[in-house]
């Protein structure tokens, strides 16, 4: 098998490709920067942009499979950098597949295409996609996912999409770490009433997750759907950050603000952005305050019954393993 992983040199698209190669397939890994620790485990290295449709196109020729991983994330950024990206990018991997008779397509995708602003709990995949998303990152995301999965050619190209819950785990570049900084400096809030249940991910399960989707396309199910994955364990969130704190022998969080106190100040704050046009991304925005203070988890059993899906690393145990690595750093 030969295949491709866009963002193979991030934090998901890593795993996925080191489990790519211990099945004993060949693998590219399309990137806008240098990778020298793929190409140090034989992985053909790829620098383009998702933008660039040429290279995009260029780069699935001769592919069994391509896992389309990489995207714009975040809260926050220009809505063209975010279509650009994350809507055509994923148009130019559809076109490279289709031109060149790739097999399969498994596209990262993400629960916040179905944000609507409510709470979700227990809820699945027979929810529609969202609305008034207050972030350019889920809508493009939304679009994206849509078409991938109308993509779906039987017998031509088998697409499917994942849609991973708040992924951590050892080397996490971003939730867990920004979670640390901003208790560290006193500048972290409970949002909300603190009872809001959540799904997290650990990095590991949203790998396995993916070797899953492509093992199910090869048996012919799965395709033109797609799946909510976690760890299935969801918890109380900001108990759950407090002990993660406690562990990491730092203090609670004590402070706090009502849902409609932080969705003003992250209204005034995207404001303030926008017409200043500072760089970074305010330390609140209306997206945030909602996703802080309500629940948001699915049931993963649709990934376990069609996917065959399991997860490998508890809640407990990647906690352990994350404190430990950090108390060692």
């Amino acid at each position: 098998m030969n295949m491709l992983v866009t963002g193979g040199g991030g934090f998901l698209g890593s795993r996925i490709v080191e489990r790519l190669i211990e099945r004993g397939y060949r693998v590219a890994s399309l990137g806008r920067s240098e990778q020298p620790e793929l190409e140090a485990r034989g992985v053909e290295v790829i620098r383009a942009d998702l933008t660039d449709v040429d290279a995009v196109v260029r780069a699935c020729s001769g592919r069994d499979g391509v896992f389309h991983v990489a995207a714009k994330a975040g809260v926050w950024g220009s809505r063209r950098e975010y279509w650009d990206a994350n809507v055509m990018g994923t148009r130019n991997v559809i076109a490279g597949c289709r031109l060149h008779g790739v097999g399969k397509l498994v596209y990262t995708s993400t629960p916040s295409v179905v944000f609507t602003g409510d709470s979700f709990e227990g809820a699945d995949e027979s929810l529609p996609y969202g609305r008034n998303w207050l972030s350019d990152y889920p809508e493009t995301k939304a679009i994206a996912e849509r078409a991938v999965l109308e993509a779906h050619t039987p017998g031509l190209l088998a697409t499917c999409a994942l849609r991973p819950h708040l992924l951590w785990g050892s080397g996490d570049p971003h939730l867990l770490p920004r979670v640390i900084a901003r208790a560290a400096s006193g500048r972290l809030r409970q949002v909300g009433d603190g009872l809001n249940r959540v799904d997290l991910t650990h990095v590991t399960n949203a790998a396995k997750a993916h070797l899953d989707a492509w093992d199910a396309l090869e048996r012919g199910t799965a395709g033109g759907r797609a799946y909510f994955i976690s760890n299935g364990e969801p918890v109380a969130l900001w108990p759950w950050i407090n002990d993660l704190l406690e562990r990491l022998a730092m203090p609670p969080v004590r402070k706090r603000l009502s849902l409609s106190a932080a969705y003003r100040l992250g209204a005034a704050l995207e404001g303030v952005w926008r017409l200043g046009r500072l760089s970074g991304e305010p330390p609140m925005t209306r997206f945030v305050a909602v996703e802080l203070a309500k629940s948001h988890w699915f049931s993963i059993e649709a990934a376990r019954r069609d996917l065959g899906y399991k997860p490998e690393v508890s809640m407990e145990a990647g906690v352990r393993g994350y404190v430990g690595e950090t108390l060692k750093s």
